[in-house]
């Protein structure tokens, strides 16, 4: 079991100092499914000769190319270019991304690992540590990827440091990313394209083959000793209080298996589905914002604040969890709290909400400056075998959708992001972020 719950005492204190909120939602036209699963529409073409089986070759062509609600909400799913992964094998890879054209906006985003025959791959096989969507402007009919604008997205932190339109890991096939109407984040506006540029995306993906590794648990927390590896990408040494995280898992390394276990190489896809409406006038755009409880501010030299998010080169957020102890107990039972004070240029309404937590994770808040819960995101832990439901694994978040109007934010106001982990034992290269959505209006009939 990689995940062991609080204490009972622990547990209870824990629940009875929180304002829990579920993934309720208010807004009855555009509810999700209770599963936060909608239905799906496959797309019938591949750009790219990618060699696949059969099985999967139908599961993508059998479908019209456009799916389409009676709501004009379209609908594509889309397979980045084939990777292997042997027994305890590391991909962490980037690729240009398929993406719908034109301007739209989006209404959600989900992803998952398949294999050739188009089968959902379970956790307890090749765990999804973590995906990210950028946006950005490139010239037509240019090769050289360094001549990119990357489009960020409204967040504080900076340095090109969680600028992602959409970012998931191991809860994403339980947790809704719908966008609840009228709402929608636009994308492909011709007036904000320069001349002889185009918009792309760019995908990356960090995915663990944990079959017959010695421990799993540190294989997925990217804990040095299990992958021997001493140096950061640049070849200087680690620190000797980094004892895991991103830089002791890059691409084509290997967590250390059990002695003589033996197993093949798997040929696997990123499978990700977007969901989409032509944009007009009745769409309410909203920003993107993340925000991460490892944020401190600068406010050196009388300038602006700068945000300094703990950032390494492969510019992923992350810290340590130390273990408990009777010395450092803080009458919490087993939990880590970790806060940060995030003041906010400019308001608006927040539209959809969600935390992302690593393994030990038991819950994420955003409270206001006067101390109300504006959002609160809680994990799902699994208790059986199928996917989905992998034991001991984070599978799934709660989100927020509050009533328009209920999730206000005020221009320049400070807000609180708590983060709890059980530490019982300790966890390495946790994170701590928060994704929301804010809409600076609402539509008229909602005012």
């Amino acid at each position: 079991m990689l995940y062991k719950s609080l204490s009972r005492a622990g547990n209870q204190q824990y629940l009875n100092n929180r304002l829990e909120v579920r993934a309720y939602c208010y807004i009855p036209f555009s509810c999700p499914s209770p599963t936060g699963q909608l239905f799906e529409v496959n797309m019938s073409f591949l750009s790219r000769g990618w060699v696949l089986s059969w099985a999967l070759l139908l599961l993508v062509y059998s479908s019209s190319a456009f799916g389409k609600t009676k709501n004009n909400e379209k609908s594509a799913v889309f397979l980045s270019p084939m990777f292997e992964l042997g027994p305890g094998a590391v991909a962490n890879k980037h690729f240009t991304a398929e993406f719908p054209r034109g301007h739209i906006a989006v209404k959600s985003f989900n992803v998952e690992v398949v294999d050739e025959a188009g089968n959902s791959v379970s956790l307890q096989q090749t765990y999804l540590h973590h995906c990210t969507v950028i946006r950005y402007h490139h010239l037509k009919n240019v090769t050289d990827k360094t001549d990119i604008v990357v489009l960020r997205n409204s967040g504080l932190c900076q340095f090109y440091s969680l600028d992602y339109y959409f970012g998931f890991g191991s809860e994403t096939r339980g947790t809704s990313s719908h966008i609840p109407d009228p709402f929608g984040i636009e994308v492909g506006n011709p007036e904000e394209i320069p001349k002889g540029y185009e918009e792309k995306w760019l995908i990356n993906y960090h995915a663990i083959d944990t079959r017959g590794v010695a421990e799993r648990l540190g294989c997925v927390e990217c804990r040095c000793d299990l992958y021997n590896i001493t140096t950061d990408g640049h070849g200087k040494p680690l620190s000797p209080d980094y004892g895991g995280g991103m830089l002791c898992c890059p691409d084509e390394t290997e967590c250390r298996l059990r002695k003589g276990f033996l197993g093949p190489k798997r040929k696997l896809y990123l499978k990700y589905t977007v969901k989409w409406v032509e944009w007009d006038s009745f769409v309410v755009p909203v920003k993107v914002y993340v925000l991460d409880v490892t944020d401190t501010l600068n406010k050196s030299k009388g300038l602006s604040l700068q945000h300094n998010c703990k950032v390494s080169f492969l510019l992923q957020i992350e810290y340590d969890v130390k273990p408990w102890s009777k010395g450092h107990a803080n009458g919490s039972g087993y939990l880590d709290v970790k806060r940060a004070s995030l003041p906010m240029p400019t308001g608006g309404y927040v539209i959809y909400g969600v935390g992302h937590l690593h393994i030990g994770g038991t819950g994420s808040t955003l409270y206001g400056q006067d101390g109300r819960v504006i959002c609160s995101s809680l994990p799902r832990y699994g208790t059986g075998k199928k996917v989905g439901n992998e034991k001991g694994y984070l599978v799934a978040m709660s989100t927020c959708y509050p009533w328009p109007g209920s999730g206000n934010i005020n221009d320049g106001e400070t807000l609180t992001l708590e983060i709890t982990y059980n530490n019982s034992i300790g966890h390495t290269g946790v994170m701590g972020l928060f994704y929301i959505l804010v809409a600076e209006k609402l539509p008229h009939h909602d005012l």
